[in-house]
């Protein structure tokens, strides 16, 4: 249901997720619509700044030599198939990238809490609402956002500027967590920056438990309603 949202510039934070360079260049990982997601991340990245909002960034880098992983998934080489820590497009995405003043978190799972101080740095700054953008939408994203709602934050799911490997993957995922989103709201990019400019906006706010049914004929439908 779509309801009239304001949120206090006081109380805010912007986590941008994994927005690395190996979701443009390698052919494994590749993120549809991957310059729009990045576009509508420095978008949400400006207006933050330009507010006083803290920022934070994360990126998945693995090191299976320092965390064996019995089941992950590894080359001839031993090392991970994905994020190693040897390979230079872990590199967070330039237009997205941390400034010298924000902080980056180096993540091995995928949540940005898990054992990261996080939590602990939202808390100290006194954060109730989380504006949530990355990939994938469906993994880090999703575990990111179900961990942040646990530990009591409010999110702010902006969803056009997640992604995942195919618009199937990521609709699906933005519904799974509409569907979760206890305390937060669904918003595109535009109604995220001018929330964070103090402004009231019309945002999608779950009522009830798993309201959204949908199927394979209807989920895009649905999910452009949010």
């Amino acid at each position: 249901m779509r309801k009239p949202l304001r949120i206090e510039h006081a109380k805010v934070a912007g986590l941008f997720i994994d927005l690395q360079e190996e979701h443009r260049h390698d052919e494994r990982y590749l993120v549809e619509g991957y310059d729009t997601v990045l576009r509508n991340a420095a978008r949400l990245q400006a207006v933050a700044r330009r507010n006083g909002i803290p920022v934070f960034h994360c990126a998945y880098i693995v090191d299976l030599a320092d965390h064996a992983r019995p089941f992950h998934p590894a080359g001839p080489d031993g090392r991970s198939a994905f994020s190693d820590k040897d390979d230079p497009l872990t590199a967070i995405c330039p237009e997205v990238a941390p400034r010298a003043s924000e902080r980056l978190l180096v993540k091995n799972e995928a949540s940005a809490f898990g054992k990261s101080p996080l939590i602990a740095e939202l808390r100290e700054r006194g954060v109730e609402w989380l504006v949530v953008a990355g990939v994938w939408t469906e993994a880090c994203v999703d575990a990111t956002v179900k961990d942040a709602i646990n530990l009591g934050l409010h999110v702010l799911l902006v969803k056009d500027a997640c992604g995942s490997g195919g618009l199937a993957m990521h609709q699906t995922g933005i519904l799974n967590l509409a569907n979760r989103l206890y305390g937060g709201a669904v918003v595109d990019t535009q109604a995220a920056c001018a929330l964070m400019d103090g402004d009231m906006v019309e945002a999608w706010q779950i009522e009830g438990s798993v309201p959204l049914r949908f199927t394979f004929e209807n989920a895009a439908e649905i999910y452009g309603q949010l």
